[in-house]
């Protein structure tokens, strides 16, 4: 059978191939080499882009099932963030190199993007190789980073966000401590916290300065730059920490000017422009006196979650090499034009280093269908047997029109079917048609609907008037995982993530649908996905099998998602397994750590597990003694019940 696909594509009468599933779904594009289909059909991660050294993810979630591990799992791929922080210290050494810039370059993780304990880590164990730090954005993460980091005193660590009279403190004292730490001023008020602290503990602080350029970023963050952002200092703020500091002798202990355009920018130019501004701002810092060795250049650097290498909100239309030239190659020109020596850069590339780190996979659990087909004999018999008064004409000409179609046609079709299905929906509402004749009028839409759309693009196009059945016709598979929990912003923002089986990628995918999870919330579905530069409302499906498992996954999920997720119908965090390649080329598990119990949930919503239990032990008890159950089934409610209690938050 024929493939139905979007407008773009047309049918193909061939063989099936893994390439032909990673040109579908796009892996070639947004895996940027990191993602593939081998010969087995299954997605496959390649952390050093070498097809002798990959994680065969349907393997992979095939050993957890014979450990007693189930999806919903969170994978995360360890060698990917060592690769990921590798590529983004050879391009600022490139760059360097290249430009003879005199300045050094470091990345300072920020800890907002991704909290969990391994990552950090992972980073911190990879200090002395790339010389990378931390950023912490509030108290919390600023005491995790300095436990975290004992024993590390090189380590860099920036904190920005906003501050009180304590965080101010604690980074004082971890400076009397050797840490070098930098505090990035937000507002005049934390400045002066700080000197009152620093000269209360005899201590040189290192200061640096958040600015508010002209310059904006541009989609779903642009708001976090520019004049109006949230954070930072105006120029006229700027001259007034400069002679504050100059009065107090510490105009020496301002060491960096840092800025932020926002988060994900998807154009190059923005990022020209800003840096640019920022390197002149430094320049003028050095010329009134200040002793800054140091730019920040903030976050922003963006993923390409559709694979399109475009300036569209889901994209970045640069490479990480572009990004480091234009860094590099302005802030040198800022520096030379104005005669003050090259600083070093900072970056804080939060998302490019995490993201592509985790992959959410998840089975399916069943399925709704539009397309069945109808029984014509069986309808034509129930309508000819209702009283002629009562026979609904729409019904017959959705009857004639099934009858009718052919390739000649199906515009005709399409206007007569339409005009067909309001007219029943109308005369159903008004009490004038039986719900047996609506259910008729269903099946023959949606079965006509479907031959218009695979006669259509049999002939090459699917018309601009049909460019909605597609969607209408699709599946809704669902899925044991919770939107809410595991990817919120493609609820919150319409963040595409891009989403393919794991599986049966050498199989021609014959459906089309969209996912819904388990929650019983009507936004706990997604039904945007990535197709380049055109967003799909439908995504190509497998059929499924009796008795088999059909896996799907969630991509590029590292960044942000673990911590934004919330508890919504106390779904809780799932099972997140840490994988590696081993010294064979094949794959090893590493750590695996279990996913929320429901006690776990119902404690966080402040249930007292315990007294559940009472209350339930005694509703049993009454029930015996009442003889609605006997003994023996008394105590295997209590074992399911407290079984329960011990479980995973999803289905098993």
């Amino acid at each position: 059978m024929a493939k139905l696909k979007t407008k773009k594509r047309t049918f193909i009468d061939r063989c099936w191939s893994g390439e032909d599933s990673a040109n579908l779904y796009g892996l070639t594009d947004w895996g940027k080499g990191y993602f593939g289909v081998n010969q087995a059909g299954h997605v496959c991660c390649l952390p050093f882009k070498d097809p002798e050294r990959s994680i065969d993810l349907a393997e992979v979630i095939g050993g957890l099932a014979e450990r007693g591990i189930q999806t919903p799992v969170l994978l995360r791929f360890d060698d990917l963030l060592e690769q990921r922080l590798e590529e983004l210290r050879k391009a600022f050494d490139r760059a360097v190199a290249e430009e003879k810039y005199q300045g050094k370059y470091s990345c300072v993780y920020p800890v907002k993007v991704n909290q969990q304990r391994i990552l950090l880590e992972q980073v911190l164990h990879l200090n002395e190789k790339f010389g990378f730090g931390f950023e912490a954005g509030s108290k919390p993460e600023l005491l995790a980073v300095l436990g975290l980091t004992a024993g590390q005193n090189d380590m860099p660590i920036v904190c920005n966000g906003f501050k009180d009279a304590e965080f101010i403190e604690t980074v004082v004292l971890a400076a009397k401590l050797g840490r070098n730490i930098t505090t990035v001023v937000e507002k005049f008020s934390e400045l002066r916290l700080l000197v009152e602290q620093a000269t209360l503990y005899g201590v040189r602080p290192l200061i640096g300065l958040r600015v508010k350029l002209s310059s904006r970023g541009a989609g779903r963050w642009e708001g976090s730059g520019g004049l109006r952002s949230k954070f930072g200092l105006t120029m006229s703020e700027v001259l007034q920490v400069v002679d504050f500091l100059r009065e107090r002798e510490m105009l020496d202990c301002l060491k960096l000017v840092h800025c932020h355009l926002g988060s994900q920018i998807h154009d190059i130019r923005l990022f020209k422009n800003a840096i640019t501004e920022l390197g002149f701002i430094y320049a003028e810092l050095r010329r009134l006196g200040a002793d800054c060795t140091a730019i920040d250049v903030g976050g922003g650097l963006g993923i390409d979650y559709d694979g399109s290498h475009s300036a569209s909100a889901s994209s970045a239309n640069y490479s990480i090499q572009e990004y480091a030239d234009d860094i590099v190659y302005r802030i040198k020109n800022a520096c030379e034009d104005a005669k003050v020596p090259h600083p070093d850069i900072v970056s804080e590339s939060g998302r490019f280093i995490a993201a592509f780190s985790s992959a959410l996979v998840f089975n399916v659990v069943g399925r709704t269908r539009f397309d069945l087909e109808p029984e014509v004999k069986r309808i034509r018999a129930e309508l000819e047997a209702l009283p002629h008064d009562q026979q609904p004409q729409p019904v017959f000409d959705l009857l004639a029109a099934y009858a009718e179609i052919n390739d000649r046609n199906l515009l005709q079709i399409y206007h007569d079917v339409m005009q067909a299905r309001d007219e029943a929906m109308s005369l159903f509402s008004m009490g004038y048609m039986n719900l047996e004749m609506r259910a008729a009028s269903e099946q023959l839409f949606w079965t006509i609907g479907r031959e218009l759309v695979q006669r259509s693009l049999k002939k090459g196009k699917l018309p601009d008037e049909f460019a909605a059945l597609p969607e209408m016709l699709s599946d809704i598979y669902f899925c044991n995982f919770s939107v809410f929990q595991s990817a919120p912003d493609s609820w919150a923002i319409e963040q595409l993530f891009p989403i393919c089986p794991i599986h049966r990628l050498d199989e021609q995918p014959t459906r089309l649908g969209v996912l819904a999870d388990i929650t019983c919330d009507s936004d706990g579905k997604i039904d945007h996905f990535v197709d380049k530069r055109d967003e799909k409302s439908i995504l190509e499906l497998h059929d499924l099998k009796e008795g088999e498992p059909y896996y799907l996954g969630i991509f590029l999920l590292g960044a942000y998602q673990e911590v934004l997720g919330d508890l919504h119908n106390l779904f809780g965090d799932t099972h997140v397994v840490h994988v590696r390649v081993d010294d064979d080329g094949g794959w090893m598990i590493g750590e695996i750590i279990p996913g929320d119990t429901i006690n776990e949930v119902l404690a966080q919503v402040e249930f007292d597990t315990e007294a559940l239990k009472r209350g339930i032990r005694k509703d049993v008890e009454n029930a015996v003694k009442k003889k609605r159950l006997t003994v023996e089934e008394s105590r295997a409610l209590m074992a399911f019940y407290e079984r329960g209690l011990r479980g995973y938050t999803y289905l098993e």
